[in-house]
């Protein structure tokens, strides 16, 4: 029987894993979306007032997109042909950490895009080794325990929560002058979490036989499509991330209702992965896929063609359970299940990659595009006809995948 017909999701693990376990990689995964929760909303913000232009800062910001077209990938081959992974988390968390002191110094342009560009650089591959070291721990017989899986991941979403609110607040009183501060203090907390971890090394390949190359992976016809609607589908999500706010200030929203939109998405997250695992077992890996870009459609839909009602946008915004939560879960548990072996970090590379690293870079150049010349409502409209592809390779994907178990 072919590997590809064991993909499963688990709810309840026949190896017993203390729960105690897990709880460097809630630390982890809480610490760097803190992280990630203030640094991403407010660099912009802050390079601004430094006194750089709109040139510089668009740049600038574009880093993080641009890192992570080759960084997760550099890291998931050396992890991979060393089996270190905890020590190369170790070692880019510190790496990042020494680099953000740098941003107390006064630099050009030239000089912040080498700091951040380094910072960057370390920080990007980190939760490709993190899901991977994380599979795993949560895995057993070949599936992912999603329940378990969710229960760690939820620490990101409440971190992202806790720091894009209280760092706004902070910087509304006290001014943008203590951002170096927040980058370091978060970035120090990532290099605890990181020590925390067990730091277990993998030896040789979890398959007997000829080891499994990366390419005779990717020469599946549903991997390739899984990647296709992987592209598709997050660059949908990212229209949202860039456009949303200007899009709804121009709408005549005032910042609290952006605000409570945003914080409404975050909060469908959580419940999510708290409870994904009473729900993924009720349809294939392949079915959820194809519902979460189908999802998607209505959810953009609504955006595009409604945004004056402001239910209807909480509405779409609910959404964010199925088209985010539901949609990542099911890609690491896709990812882990055939990319095995020392192929793992790779797998979660190229995800960080396709998913967040082109598909930033295309959606930033597109939508300034778009938005420059026909308007921010035509950026959505054009979202719902990338939705709408993200939907036809996901049924693609389904319909040249093997038969899938439901988890048990």
């Amino acid at each position: 029987m072919s590997r590809f017909a064991h993909w499963r999701l688990r709810v309840r693990p026949t190896v017993s894993l203390a729960t105690s376990s897990l709880w460097p990689f809630a630390a982890l995964s809480a610490s760097y979306f803190a992280h990630v929760g203030f640094f991403n909303p407010y660099l912009p913000l802050w390079l601004n007032e430094i006194g750089l232009g709109l040139l510089a800062i668009g740049v600038l910001t574009s880093l993080p997109s641009a890192t992570r077209l080759f960084a997760p990938y550099l890291w998931a081959w050396l992890s991979d042909h060393t089996g270190h992974r905890v020590w190369l988390l170790r070692y880019c968390a510190m790496a990042a950490l020494l680099a953000s002191l740098a941003l107390w110094v006064e630099w050009g342009v030239v000089g912040l895009f080498g700091v951040l560009l380094l910072m960057f650089t370390h920080t990007s591959g980190m939760m490709p080794l993190s899901e991977t070291v994380l599979a795993q721990r949560v895995s057993t017989e070949g599936g992912i325990d999603v329940r378990r899986y969710g229960r760690v991941r939820v620490w990101g979403s409440l971190g992202f929560l806790a720091t894009v609110l209280l760092a706004g607040a902070w910087f509304e009183r006290h001014g943008m002058g203590s951002f170096p501060a927040w980058t370091a203090l978060t970035l120090l907390a990532v290099v605890v979490s990181v020590w925390l971890m067990p730091s277990t090394r993998e030896s040789g390949h979890a398959h007997a036989g000829e080891p499994v190359r990366v390419r005779s992976v990717l020469a599946g016809k549903p991997v390739r499509w899984f990647f296709i609607s992987l592209f598709l589908h997050v660059l949908t999500h990212i229209f949202i991330y860039i456009f949303f706010s200007l899009y709804l200030h121009e709408l005549g929203y005032s910042k609290t209702t952006i605000g409570l939109l945003w914080a409404f998405g975050v909060v469908v997250e959580i419940a999510w992965f708290l409870t994904q695992g009473r729900w993924m077992p009720l349809l294939p890996l392949r079915g959820w896929l194809l519902l979460a870009s189908a999802v998607l459609v209505l959810r953009m839909l609504v955006t595009a063609a409604l945004p004056h009602w402001l239910w209807l946008l909480f509405l779409a915004q609910a959404t964010h359970a199925i088209t985010f939560a539901a949609h990542h879960s099911v890609c690491i548990a896709w990812v882990s299940q055939h990319f095995p072996g020392r192929t793992q970090a790779r797998g979660q590379a190229l995800y960080s990659v396709v998913g967040y690293g082109v598909s930033g870079v295309v959606a930033g150049l597109l939508g300034g595009w778009v938005s420059s010349e026909w308007g921010l409502d035509a950026v959505f409209w054009v979202s719902v006809g990338v939705a709408v592809l993200a939907t036809a390779a996901a049924w693609i994907t389904a319909r040249t995948s093997a038969p899938t178990l439901r988890g048990r």
